[in-house]
């Protein structure tokens, strides 16, 4: 779809819709009294019904006749005043993306990045108003011919409206990082969303290919006898139950010189059944996107070299498939990784810390200032957060408190969790140097400690995105399926870097 920008007055403006914002409590801004006076009080009946408030999430449609340009006018809620900033817009303009395209419109105009908030500039406030809209128009619909027949039609135009050349300029610089933004978001989304059928680990490393080619990243794909001659067994471990091969695909970008990179490691597993370990039926069919990990390592990889961010990257994804077979590990099998560290088996679907355990040890040899690993890794993160933050721990509190702040600022939010030496008791193995699992208590920590391992003298964090990888039913700008976690967070991380 298209973002534009026009200099004018919102309710001068024709359009299929106009799209304005509302603070809790305050729905009569100098703005709103205008439109109110001009459709009759129907604003102000509405407050006074309860029927809309201001409240994040809520919306309110008009049909403003002749007393407007607009054919439409419709309010969505930011919430209370001194609580909102750019997530609650990217939010409001998500809820406005999605109403607008159930109501089957497929432009609009709206003054969401206009008004100031507390902290913010107007180049941030298209920024987020831009990503909501992009974000929440997205969908996976490859599959669907029906749909594309007769179902909705996709969003076309958005208009933000400014005031003069000044505010243009401030927002277009906004809009143009979006952009750049949400396609490396959309491109995670996409590879998570595909169907099991299609992505195997080849089908990870073509596509990672195609994007290096696109722009200009290096991209190297170990394949089975490389991985054999280095010693990757505890990847090979896992990949051992299905037919299809696995991959270590390896993309780098140099914005810096010399500089030593960032290191960014994404679990690939593009299918997990857990293996003999196999899982529980029900939402198996989610199990495609345990590579949620390795889609936002490209996608922020590809972000990161469009946006040219002077910065050094080193991407690494292993790619594997998890299966229950003749051939596939067993619980009690003991692995020899890269490292030369060996690992007694003890559930085969805790899976995702074998991988990234050579993972890890591979990126050493690029000498890595900082190393990030993000993977769908454990069902008890899900527990302890839900699906509204990504556990983040690490062995360097400055660079926690970095990947902190940069969520907050972007709108994926972490929580730290402790990594004390204490949970590390909980996987030592009486028949090898580890074992992968420390059993139910902590297991989003043990498993962070299991990784801990094998990051020593490393500056290492870890980001659990177990439960905000995936979007259950929909909500803001977050449509059912993969969310593309972790590329804005990451790309913001660089940003502020």
């Amino acid at each position: 779809m298209r973002i534009d920008l026009r200099k004018g007055t919102p309710l001068k403006q024709k359009t299929p819709c106009l799209v304005l914002g509302a603070f809790e409590g305050k729905t009569l801004s100098p703005l709103l009294k205008e439109l109110d006076r001009a459709l009759d009080g129907a604003l102000a009946r509405a407050h006074r019904d309860g029927e809309f408030r201001g409240r994040p999430g809520e919306s309110l449609l008009l049909h403003p006749g002749r007393a407007l340009p607009a054919e439409r006018v419709l309010l969505v809620g930011l919430g209370k005043e001194r609580d909102a900033g750019l997530e609650q817009l990217r939010q409001a303009a998500g809820t406005a993306a999605s109403i607008l395209q159930k109501k089957r419109l497929t432009a609009f105009a709206t003054d969401l990045a206009g008004p100031p908030l507390r902290g913010t500039d107007l180049a941030g406030r298209a920024q987020a108003v831009a990503e909501g809209i992009r974000l929440a128009a997205y969908r996976f619909d490859r599959f669907r011919t029906e749909e594309k027949k007769e179902g909705l039609p996709a969003l076309r135009d958005a208009t933000l409206l400014v005031s003069g050349p000044a505010e243009a300029r401030a927002a277009a610089e906004g809009i143009a990082l979006a952009e750049v933004i949400c396609d490396g978001v959309l491109l995670a989304r996409e590879l998570v969303n595909e169907p099991g059928n299609v992505k195997s680990p080849e089908f990870l490393a073509r596509r990672a290919r195609e994007v290096a080619a696109e722009t200009g990243l290096a991209c190297t794909v170990l394949e089975r006898a490389q991985l054999e001659e280095l010693g990757m067994g505890a990847l090979l471990g896992v990949a051992q139950g299905s037919v299809r091969e696995p991959r270590l695909i390896v993309l780098e970008y140099r914005g810096a010189g010399d500089a030593k990179p960032v290191a960014l490691v994404g679990k690939g597993v593009v299918f997990d059944a857990g293996g003999i370990s196999l899982k529980p039926a029900e939402k198996m069919d989610e199990m495609k996107s345990d590579m949620a990990g390795g889609a936002a390592v490209l996608g922020t990889l590809s972000a990161a070299a469009r946006l040219r961010l002077p910065v050094n990257l080193v991407g690494v994804i292993p790619a594997v498939e998890n299966l229950p077979s003749g051939s596939a590990i067993r619980p009690g099998d003991i692995l020899t990784s890269l490292s030369g560290k060996t690992i007694e088996v003890l559930n085969t679907d805790a899976e995702g810390r074998l991988i990234l355990a050579d993972a890890i040890t591979y990126v050493r040899r690029h000498e890595p200032r900082t190393v990030i690993d993000l993977a769908t890794l454990t069902g008890a993160c899900v527990i302890a957060l839900g699906h509204h933050a990504t556990a983040v721990l690490g062995n360097d509190e400055k660079l926690v408190h970095q990947l902190l702040k940069a969520g907050t600022k972007c709108g994926e939010r972490l929580w730290q969790l402790p990594l004390w030496s204490d949970y590390a008791e909980q996987i030592k193995s009486e028949f090898a140097d580890v074992k992968n699992t420390g059993g139910r208590p902590a297991g989003a920590i043990t498993a962070a400690a299991f990784l801990q391992k094998f990051a020593e003298g490393l500056t290492w964090a870890h980001l659990d995105i177990a439960g905000t990888a995936w979007e259950e039913s929909g909500r803001y700008y977050l449509p059912k399926g993969g969310t593309g976690v972790g590329v804005r967070l990451l790309i913001e991380y660089l940003r502020l870097g």
